[in-house]
C-alpha cells in the first residue's frame, strides 16, 4: 500500500494557469483558463473530462510542450512557468517524461526499440559506456513486459499494446518524477488496457513514480487514480479523493459524468438514468465562480447561489438513497 504524506510540498504546483490560442485577430480559444491544480510525490491524479474540455492541454502546458500564457508552474521546488535556464529545462527533460495517446505515431518508425528506449539516456548522458546503456535499455524493456529479442525490432512489428509498452519504457528510462499519461490507454482494446494500467500501477509501487492520469474513461480513472479532477471547457470545476468524486459528487457536469459510466449489471443497466448537463441552460458562469471547500481535498467551482443548489440537490440524493453511479 502507497503512503503519500499531504503535509509535504507538492511535486508539481499550478497556480491559475492558462493556455490561449489565438486563432485570428478577432477570435482566441481558451483551451485551459485559470486552472490550479497540486500533485503530491507517488501519487496518481486522474484528469477527466469530453473532448475539448482541456485535458491533454493542460498536460501539453505542464510538460511545456506549450508555452503557457499565463500561471504559476513549480515543479520539485522549481519554477517552470517561464523562461527557464539550461539548468531547469535539462531537469524538466529528465524528470519529467508524457506517454502519449497514440504511441504509433509517437515513435519514430525508422529507428529500433533499442535506439527509441535509450533517447533518453543519450540526450541527459545517463550512461558510462554502451555496455552500460545497453543493459540499461534491456532492464527496461523486461520490466515493462517486452524481451530483450524486441530490441532489435522497429515498432510496425509490434500490435498496439506492445507499442505502448515500448512508450511507457521510453518515458521511465529516466526514472522520472512524473509521468503525463495523456490518454495512453484509449487506442487500446479492454483486456489491453487492464494490461496497462496494471503494469504502470506495478511501476509506481516499485519505484514511487507520480502519474497525471488523462482519460475521458471514469471506471479507468476511479481504477487507477488517488485523487481526481473534473474538466470542462478550460477549466478545473470539481476536485477530490475518488471515493469523494464517485459518492458525493457536486457540480452537475461531474454528475453527468458519473451517470453516464454503463454497468455491468444488465438489470443496474436497464435502470441508468443518464443526467444531462447543459452550463448554458443552468446559466453557469465558470469565470463568476471560486472555489468552495468541502473538505481538505474535495471542492467545487460555484458561484454561492450554485453552490447551495447544488448541495441541496446532494443532500436531496442522499436522503432517498439515490445514487448516481
Amino acid at each position: 500500500m502507497k503512503q503519500i504524506n499531504y503535509n509535504e510540498q507538492p511535486l508539481l504546483h499550478i497556480e491559475d494557469l492558462k493556455q490561449h490560442f489565438r486563432i485570428n485577430r478577432k477570435f482566441t480559444t481558451k483551451a485551459v483558463d485559470g486552472i490550479s491544480l497540486d500533485i503530491w510525490q507517488g501519487e496518481t491524479y486522474g484528469l477527466v473530462g469530453e473532448s475539448g474540455s482541456g485535458k491533454s492541454t493542460t498536460g501539453r502546458s505542464i510538460i511545456r510542450l506549450y508555452k503557457p500564457t499565463s500561471g504559476k508552474m513549480v515543479f520539485d521546488g522549481r519554477d517552470i512557468s517561464g523562461k527557464m535556464s539550461k539548468a531547469d529545462e535539462q531537469f524538466l527533460r529528465q524528470n519529467m517524461q508524457m506517454i502519449f495517446q497514440d504511441p504509433m505515431a509517437s515513435l519514430n518508425p525508422r529507428k529500433k526499440v533499442s535506439q527509441i528506449v535509450a533517447q533518453g539516456l543519450l540526450i541527459n548522458h545517463l550512461y558510462k559506456d554502451k555496455a552500460e546503456l545497453n543493459d540499461k535499455v534491456i532492464a527496461m524493456l523486461e520490466r515493462v513486459g517486452l524481451s530483450r529479442e524486441h530490441a532489435t525490432r522497429y515498432p510496425a512489428q509490434f500490435s498496439g499494446g506492445q507499442r505502448q509498452r515500448i512508450g511507457i519504457a521510453r518515458a521511465l528510462i529516466t526514472n522520472p518524477k512524473l509521468v503525463i499519461a495523456d490518454e495512453a490507454i484509449s487506442a487500446l482494446d479492454v483486456s489491453i488496457q487492464a494490461q496497462v494500467v496494471n503494469l504502470m500501477r506495478d511501476i509506481q509501487d516499485e519505484l514511487g513514480t507520480t502519474y497525471l492520469f488523462i482519460a475521458h474513461d471514469l471506471s479507468m480513472v476511479k481504477y487507477i487514480s488517488d485523487r481526481i479532477g473534473v474538466m470542462h471547457l478550460g477549466h478545473l470545476v470539481e476536485t477530490g479523493t475518488t471515493d469523494e468524486i464517485f459518492t458525493n459528487p457536486i457540480h452537475p457536469y461531474t454528475v453527468s459524468l458519473l451517470s453516464a459510466i454503463p454497468h455491468a449489471n444488465p438489470v443496474l443497466e436497464k435502470q441508468r438514468v443518464p443526467v444531462v448537463y447543459d452550463k448554458d441552460k443552468e446559466g453557469v458562469d465558470y469565470t463568476k465562480g471560486r472555489k468552495h471547500i468541502l473538505s481538505d481535498t474535495h471542492y467545487v467551482l460555484a458561484t454561492d447561489e450554485e453552490y447551495e443548489k447544488w448541495m441541496n440537490v446532494a443532500e436531496d440524493r442522499k436522503k432517498n438513497g439515490i445514487k448516481v453511479y
